[in-house]
């Protein structure tokens, strides 16, 4: 279905045409309609699946131009998710007439300031920063009637729910509220119901989710060899961009320092950087200019990126919920992917678990066996130099009391004894 069969302004579907996006997906389809009719939604579908445009597409229109204050309130997890929804109403918003603005840590707090002061109608921040504006008076929602939180199990997962809660008892008593999420826990359930009226229910079931244009294979590797192995998966594979996803940040950091040292173009994405080292490797990636991203679970969600060709689990995911999250992250937007994963021995049995989450056994990548066969050999001249050093050592070492018995001929050389030579020149004076 076409977006201005949803009711989206004819200028608006341009502008998405535009970004190559012309038909809507199942979660905007049944979305859209109930946010554009005033009803308080609980959407609940897998990542990719295109809940971004499902929320900010009908608020845009609802937006007033001449407004002076905030009218409207995105809340997201991270800095990494709310830049990336702010990117999406950059291009949207100039359709409508209006501006948003995105705040999150990390970033100038004085220059927040001052585009505050400007009056933007769509706020879009992580709750942390949006609280510190609010405490400094920065920042006031009380008119704000339309509040969208995405991505609320993660908000669940980092510890943000109380976070939340505050934010919301600031916002108008009439809003609009609209919860979009992978997966819909028992406590991210309540608090929706706790601050809604009578809302509507969308879940898209996994089964929609773009997992079949993903490859999804095992591949065998000792926790010592996992290094040597995904050399090998960028060597045979010749990704064009490729995730490589580890359970910490040391871990992160030091496959993608290892990396770099084999000649390879990669860099690391983790919480421990800078929002300007985390905003310029993410830049770097997208361009192309790093080719590949070894990322803790903070990439698995949010990030939209296009041309990732491969994604790799160099660490098993803590859960099924991640490891859909982190595949995700290729076969996007109707195209083909690869997903590999490293496994150890031991970790057989939590890859069952996951197997059964997916409903699916994963497949040993058939190149695998093809990877051990091809170890680098040494040329046949080099070869036979080899034999031809080995000849007078073994000819020296099968005399008879020769000191080189049971020696490796290969630690050094050693010049044959002159001992006999003397004697006999001794016996003919």
């Amino acid at each position: 279905m076409d977006f201005q069969a949803l009711g989206i302004k004819k200028e608006a579907a341009e502008a998405l045409r535009q970004m190559g996006i012309l038909e809507a997906t199942p979660v905007q389809e049944e979305a859209i309609p109930l946010v554009r009719g005033g009803y308080d939604v609980i959407a609940e579908a897998q990542t990719g699946t295109g809940k971004t445009l499902a929320f900010l597409l009908p608020i845009l229109e609802k937006l007033k131009p001449q407004g002076k204050t905030a009218q409207a309130l995105v809340i997201a997890p991270t800095r990494e998710l709310a830049i990336q929804i702010g990117r999406v109403a950059d291009s949207l918003s100039p359709v409508y007439g209006v501006t948003s603005l995105v705040l999150y840590g990390g970033a100038d707090i004085e220059r927040q300031k001052e585009k505050l002061r400007r009056g933007p109608a769509l706020i879009i921040g992580t709750p942390g920063r949006l609280l510190d504006h609010l405490r400094r008076g920065t920042l006031t929602i009380g008119s704000v009637n339309r509040v969208v939180l995405d991505e609320a199990d993660e908000m669940l997962h980092r510890g943000f729910v109380e976070d939340v809660e505050s934010l919301l008892e600031k916002t108008a008593r009439d809003r609009q509220f609209l919860l979009f999420s992978a997966t819909m826990p028992d406590r991210i359930r309540a608090l929706a119901l706790r601050y809604m009226h009578a809302p509507k229910f969308v879940k898209i079931k996994a089964e929609t989710v773009t997992l079949d244009t993903i490859e999804q294979v095992i591949i065998d590797a000792s926790t010592e060899k996992k290094l040597d192995r995904l050399c090998e998966v960028i060597n045979g594979e010749n990704p064009y961009l490729m995730m490589v996803f580890c359970r910490t940040k040391e871990r992160a950091q030091q496959v993608a320092t290892e990396l770099s040292v084999r000649g390879y173009l990669a860099d690391a994405l983790h919480g421990d950087m800078t929002q300007v080292q985390r905003a310029r490797v993410l830049r770097d990636f997208r361009a192309a200019k790093l080719q590949i991203l070894c990322a803790t679970d903070i990439a698995a969600r949010g990030l939209d990126i296009e041309g990732v060709t491969h994604v790799v689990n160099y660490d098993l995911p803590q859960s099924t919920e991640w490891y859909i999250h982190r595949i995700g992250r290729t076969g996007r937007a109707g195209s083909t992917g690869k997903a590999i994963t490293l496994i150890a021995p031991h970790e057989y049995e939590k890859l069952r678990r996951i197997e059964a989450g997916i409903k699916s056994r994963l497949r040993k990548e058939k190149s695998e066996r093809k990877h051990k066969e091809t170890k680098l050999k040494k040329p046949a001249s080099a070869v036979q130099e080899k034999k031809q050093e080995k000849k007078p050592l073994s000819k020296y070492a099968n005399r008879k009391g020769a000191a080189h018995k049971g020696r490796n001929p290969r630690s050094r050389r050693q010049k044959p004894s002159t001992k006999s030579n003397a004697t006999k020149r001794s016996k003919l004076r």
